[in-house]
């Protein structure tokens, strides 16, 4: 054979041996991608992302808002109490106990303390304890009808429901026992106002008295003649009590045309003694 042809055909050996070897060859385990290790940057942020999620609640009582819940809901069940009947002082530790709300923070309990309770309007505050304190500060029924009755002695007027209600313990019970004793006059913003009924003031007026009554005409008179005529009388007439309307001041309108500037004259004791020299000095002749 042709010795040529021998070395290709060792040549083509070779080569197929070494093809079939790193076909079969076992898959090196370092020729995978390594997963990248996480950043410092990530792993915090993941942390303080669960953190947030975990203490969400934590934040949220924190929030101002949640602290004036608290407070709203405190002198609410405080009002609820006291139109129940419930008139005693409650200390803190109490008030967070029924109301259930026992985890506030320190800081909020503090608060609510030194700051919230105290300068309510609603919350009156006696030796470390805590009450209702509404605008009138009603027992019974019989302090309810002294009210009404002092209103209407000093021409003050009625007593809004809403402030009975307020104040006065089983309020309904009680303004249903004085019946006819007060009347209910409702405003056109549908509050309902309360004015005690003054029986004395209930008398029958003879009808004689009516005719005459009705018989003077007082359309042609205004009420400037009208309160002349009592004067004249001797019968004082009802003054209006009412805020009285201020009346905007006019600004006084600037005279046109130019001013005349007037200056001051000195030494007119010394006329005819002074030369003017406005222009120049006089040449002597």
């Amino acid at each position: 054979m042709d010795p040529a042809l021998l070395r290709e055909s060792e040549l083509f050996k070779k080569k197929l041996s070494s093809s079939l070897e790193k076909r079969h060859a076992p898959i090196d385990s370092g020729s995978h991608k390594k997963k990248k290790p996480r950043t410092e940057k990530e792993g915090s942020s993941a942390s303080k992302h669960n953190a947030e999620s975990s203490n969400g609640s934590i934040n949220i009582k924190t929030s101002s808002g949640y602290k004036f819940g608290c407070l709203a809901k405190i002198v609410n069940y405080m009002k609820t109490r006291h139109q129940n009947g419930d008139t005693h002082f409650l200390t803190i530790d109490e008030i967070l106990d029924e109301t259930k709300l026992l985890d506030i923070s320190l800081k909020q309990k503090q608060w609510l303390i030194n700051e919230a309770l105290v300068s309510n309007p609603k919350i009156d505050v006696r030796d470390g304890t805590y009450g209702f304190k509404p605008k009138y500060n009603l027992k019974d029924k019989k302090a309810l009808l002294r009210l009404l009755d002092k209103h209407d002695q000093l021409g003050m007027g009625g007593v809004l429901l809403d402030d009975v209600e307020e104040g006065l313990p089983n309020s309904a019970k009680a303004i249903k026992a004085l019946g006819d004793q007060i009347i209910f006059v409702t405003r056109p913003d549908k509050k309902k106002i309360l004015f005690y009924n003054d029986k004395h003031c209930q008398f029958v007026v003879d009808e004689e008295f009516q005719k005459l009554w009705r018989s003077v005409p007082v359309d042609s008179m205004d009420e400037e003649k009208i309160e002349e005529y009592l004067k004249k009388q001797g019968i004082t007439s009802m003054q209006e009590m009412g805020p009285k309307k201020v009346l905007p001041v006019q600004k006084r309108k600037k005279k046109s045309g130019q001013r005349k500037n007037h200056f001051k004259t000195h030494n007119s004791h010394l006329a005819g003694v002074l030369e003017d020299y406005s222009d120049g000095v006089p040449v002597k002749n």
